[in-house]
């Protein structure tokens, strides 16, 4: 086992912007209101074994020495989300490079495959870290991930323990327990959210759908049909629902609550073996307070920073008129902390 996380570089406490102590309005701030950075990407397509691609788009100019991180975007999120460029920016700044990783069917373009991307899709990332430790091998390399995507970054972590070939990773908002956190989107406000994404996730399939009818696929085709129709699909309105006829089946699991216990990062964080920080906070609108794992449940290099407010993936801090982001602040300095002790 690795020794454990020694303490951070000081780092001042998360204060929301003024007027923006609100967990939704810090959740939507990013989202709705930020003036998102502009981020140049050179894109490199992975191909996989079971003949699909994940997309990756790059930033800055990867060297066989200089750190690399590798950013995981959320649910219905892509390379382009303002928290994965925000992120790159940050990183560029500190001389950097970064690639952020596109899950299957998120870069504008439907995968090949039936299958999609999910919560526990963490042969996807073992994959894109195998390639990029074959084309770097003596680059440190790091990964961060958000929200679904910092799940599954838990989650292989804790599968692959000391062959994670990572030197350091974060995860941001996680959704540890995946029947809980279906449950808590269903409540109060929650419920915006939810129907968002219920709409981004049945457009998902419908895209799907479409292009697989334009290139007579028809296996997949046949595949997707099993689900019901586009109609009924439409109609689903829970995380529950869908999980259970779509996530499920399309990608081998046996009902919604196997895909829920197999995928939930809270049953992996003891065996990480790989310097970890995850950054959470109680006010998570996606998240149960009582979701969060508790500190003996986590390895000895993971250090859980847990904070009162921030939303989900929000953490925005500085004012209306300035608004900075923590997590553009800490993940940079958290990650530098770990090369310099490295070193």
């Amino acid at each position: 086992m690795r020794a454990p996380v020694s303490p951070a570089l000081p780092v001042e406490s998360f204060n929301p912007a003024s007027g923006l102590g609100n967990p939704h309005l810090q959740t939507l701030w990013g989202p709705l209101w930020r003036t998102k950075p502009v981020v140049e990407h050179q894109r490199e397509r992975l191909w996989l074994d079971d003949g699909d691609f994940l997309d990756l788009d790059w930033h800055g100019a990867p060297s066989a020495y200089q750190p690399l991180v590798l950013l995981l975007h959320g649910l219905t999120g892509s390379s382009g989300s303002h928290y994965i460029v925000g992120q790159q920016c940050a990183l560029a700044a500190q001389g950097w490079a970064s690639v952020a990783l596109n899950w299957r069917g998120c870069s504008g373009e439907p995968n090949l495959l039936a299958r999609s991307y999910h919560s526990g899709a963490s042969e996807d990332l073992a994959a894109a870290v195998a390639h990029l430790r074959a084309r770097f091998p003596l680059a440190p390399l790091y990964a961060v991930g958000y929200s679904l995507g910092g799940n599954v970054l838990l989650k292989y972590l804790g599968e692959s323990g000391s062959a994670s070939g990572l030197q350091g990773a974060v995860a941001v908002s996680v959704p540890f327990r995946l029947d809980q956190c279906a449950d808590r989107i269903g409540l109060g406000f929650s419920k915006v959210y939810q129907a968002h994404f219920m709409r981004e996730m049945v457009a998902y399939v419908k895209n799907k759908q479409r292009q697989f009818t334009h290139d007579a696929k028809q296996e997949g085709l046949a595949t997707l049909a099993k689900l019901g129709t586009l109609k009924s699909l439409s109609k689903m309105r829970t995380f529950w629902e869908f999980d259970d006829r779509v996530t499920a089946p399309l990608n081998g699991y046996l009902n919604v609550d196997d895909y829920y216990r197999r995928a939930s990062s809270r049953y992996f964080l003891g065996t990480i073996d790989t310097p970890t920080l995850i950054i959470q906070s109680t006010d998570d609108p996606f998240v149960f307070k009582h979701s969060i794992p508790e500190a003996s449940e986590l390895s000895p290099c993971t250090e859980l920073e847990l904070h009162a407010r921030g939303g989900h993936v929000g953490f925005v801090e500085g004012s209306l008129r300035t608004p900075r982001y923590y997590l553009e602040r800490r993940i940079p300095q958290w990650l530098a902390s770990l090369k310099h002790e490295s070193a």
